[in-house]
Order: structure tokens, then sequence, then C-alpha cells
């Protein structure tokens, strides 16, 4: 019998299409940990537990170990783990941050000026009147306090995406990428601040030299046969020469993200912004962040007093007053003395719930925080601690204050889309 099917032959039924092979368990995995809800949730209870560490009767036992130091003293890097956690593992952070913001300038929400001007001012606008904020509450006889002024000035995307997950389903997706536009820029901003003014002495020599292995993985990164043995011995020397350098280690993260090529290339399917993302993202989500988190947010307050000082009521106050103030009020004027204009479907209104989550604090506050007023004047500080309670409880206070008004925006949303118009007879 031929095969070939005459003009009257009924055509077969086509075969089903081959349904798609399940993902494996890593890839639902790294998924899984790199969802916004689920990124916020270990990092919340990351913090929980060094909190809770931190004022149980093994504080003692949970504060030696984070004084512990490891690491080759030939190479200057006998650092404690708590250090190793700041300088190290959040530079995993920082990393990502580079190649997102790096994907955001070239291709994203950022390529566009019309549409990032004005996240892009809410978020200069949601640092300063912080930060004046802090001033005013801490100015006074004490010169140290006011080295912390740029603590309550961050905005932590993994906490404000998170909650904006869970608690603004149904609101306009413009919503969401003014609050990723806005943290992506508080990030670079915060990356500013933290290279320059937390900076006491450089040595250039080391800089370069750290400067030299940043520009070699950046060659190395865009070349054909994709020598991916050969980036994380530059990216360990990169960052190694910076740590040396003074300036920050996390700026090493930064620069070596803002390297990769974030346009197709060489025949590709996906950039490779996107690709190292996907490879880096789970690490920063599920380690990084949540160990950084254990080791910073550990605040021993039992026991302990002058944790209610201005410093603590400067930071609760720009996080959770301050950024509401400098978000909504940059985004009246921009909005009303330029031709930029909000993303469609939102209004001025609709912003308020997204000006409280921007003052979830977390990360890089507390990293600041740090490097503030971790041993000022070569004695250790108070004041460290009591930024670090401001930055807990106004960003707790923020998030919760969003999720609320989300929550009433959502439901509104809701409510008026499913009330039929009555279009009359």
């Amino acid at each position: 019998m031929s095969d070939d099917l005459s003009p009257d032959s009924p055509a077969p039924a086509s075969s089903p299409a081959p349904a798609p092979s399940d993902p494996s368990l890593a890839t639902r995995l790294r998924n899984w940990v790199t969802g916004d809800v689920q990124g916020g949730v270990l990092l919340l209870v990351a913090a929980l537990l060094g909190f809770g560490f931190a004022n149980s009767p093994w504080r003692d036992s949970y504060h030696s170990f984070l004084d512990y130091q490891i690491g080759p003293e030939s190479l200057d890097l006998h650092l404690s783990i708590a250090q190793w956690a700041a300088d190290g593992l959040l530079a995993i952070f920082f990393f990502v941050v580079g190649l997102e913001l790096k994907h955001e300038f070239v291709a994203g929400s950022l390529r566009n000026p019309k549409q990032a001007g004005v996240p892009i001012a809410a978020a200069v606008g949601g640092m300063v009147v912080p930060a004046l904020i802090y001033v005013a509450v801490v100015a006074g006889p004490d010169p140290d306090a006011l080295r912390g002024w740029a603590t309550p000035t961050a905005t932590d995307i993994a906490f404000a995406l998170a909650v904006f997950a869970v608690f603004g389903r149904g609101l306009p997706s413009a919503l969401r990428v003014f609050l990723m536009t806005l943290a992506v820029v508080d990030d670079l901003l915060g990356i500013i601040v933290i290279a320059t003014v937390y900076t006491e002495t450089i040595d250039f020599v080391m800089l370069a030299a750290g400067l030299a292995a940043i520009v070699a993985f950046g060659v190395v990164v865009r070349l054909r046969g994709r020598p991916w043995w050969l980036l994380i011995p530059l990216a360990l020397v990169a960052w190694g020469f910076v740590h040396a350098s003074g300036v920050h280690s996390t700026v090493a993260g930064v620069l070596l993200g803002f390297t990769v090529p974030a346009l197709l290339a060489h025949g590709e399917t996906e950039t490779r912004t996107e690709r190292l993302g996907e490879a880096i993202a789970p690490l920063s989500a599920a380690v990084a962040l949540p160990l950084f988190a254990f080791a910073s947010a550990g605040v021993t307050v039992v026991g302990v007093g002058h944790i209610v000082q201005p410093v603590s009521v400067g930071v609760f106050l720009g996080l959770v007053i301050g950024k509401v103030i400098g978000v909504m009020t940059t985004t009246f004027l921009v909005t009303r003395l330029t031709p930029l204009r909000l993303g469609d479907g939102i209004a001025l209104r609709d912003l308020i719930p997204v000006c409280f989550l921007t003052g979830i604090g977390f990360t890089v506050a507390l990293l600041i925080a740090e490097l503030s007023f971790s041993h000022v004047s070569g004695i250790p500080s108070d004041h460290e601690p009591a930024a670090k309670v401001g930055i807990l409880l106004g960003s707790l206070a923020a998030a919760i204050l969003g999720a609320v008004m989300l929550r009433v925006d959502a439901r509104r949303k809701r409510h008026w889309a499913g009330t039929p118009v009555d279009l009359g007879s």
C-alpha cells in the first residue's frame, strides 16, 4: 500500500504535539528561589533568625561565631565571618544588581528617557528627603551620628517586590515597572554613595589592578567561545584587588555586571546578562542575601541601653515618612512642570502604596549602617545597633503600611472591574 494520500482520502488526524517535558528538580528549585515572594520570604526568615539568636541565651556564641576570622593573612583577607558576609557574599548580590542595571539601561525600562524619567527623578527625591530628615533629627553635639545620613536612603528591591507580588495582584503592571525602575536606580545611587562617601583611603595601584581585571572579565565574557572557566578566576581577582584598594568590594560586583553584554550576539537566543543572571541569581537569593541578613540583622537589644536614640529615630522617620514625601513630591513636581508623565493606567494617587514600599530599606541600608558606624574613631560605636534597629522597625512599618494600602487598592480595582456599567435606555 502506498503511503501517499489520494485527493479524496480523508486527512489523517494530526498527532498531538508532544507534551513539554517537566522541568527538572534543579530548574523548579531555581525558579522557586528566584521568585519575588520566595526571595523575600527567605530574606525575612534569615533576618528573624539572626535577630532571634542575637537576643537569645546563645547570643554570645552567635557574636563569637560572626567574629571568628578566616582567610589568608598574606593577601590581607583574614576577615571575620561577618566581614565575609558583607564584603564577599554581598558582592554576588551586587553582581546580579549590575546585570539588572545593564539590562535596564540597554534593553529595559531605563532605555527610554521619557518612560524612565519620572521614576529616576523619584528615586533621587526618595534619597534626598530621608537624608535631610535624618540630619534634622540627629543634628547636635555628636558629629559621629551624622555619618549615617545615607542609611535611610536605600530601598531593598527584593523585599519591596515581594510585598508587591503578594498584595498588589490585580493592580496595573505599570506600578510594578515604576517600583522596579525606582528601586534599580536607588541601588545605583546607593552604590555611588558607598563608593564615594564611605571610602576613606584609596590605594590607586590596587584599584588600577582591580579595574584591569574587570576589563579583562569584560573582554572574556564577550568571546564567542564563552570560556566561562576563566570568568570566575577573573572575578575573584577583580574582587580581591578592589577590596585591597579600600573601595568597598561590592562595587567590584556591580562593575563586573556592567561589563556583560545585554544584546544578542554570536547567533545566541539569549543575552549573556540573562544567562548569567539565571545562573547567579539563585546563589544570590538563596545563599548570599540570607546569610548577609542573618549576620547583619543580629542586633542585641536585650539588656542594651541607648537603642532608642536620635540615630534610630532618624532612620525610622527617614524610611517611613521621608521616602513617601520624597517620592510623591518629586513625582508631582516632575509630572506638573516637565513633559514627563507616569505610565499608562496609573495616577499620582496610585503611587502611595509604592512609596511606602520604597521605605523597606533592608539589605543596602544595613550595609551602609555598618560602613557608617563600625569602629568610628577607632572604637566601637553604639550608633550601629541603634541604626539597625531603626532599619528593622522602619522597614517593617513601611512594609505593613504598603501591604495594607496595596490590598485596599487591589480590592477597589477588582470591585470597579466587576461593576456593570449602566448605559441607560
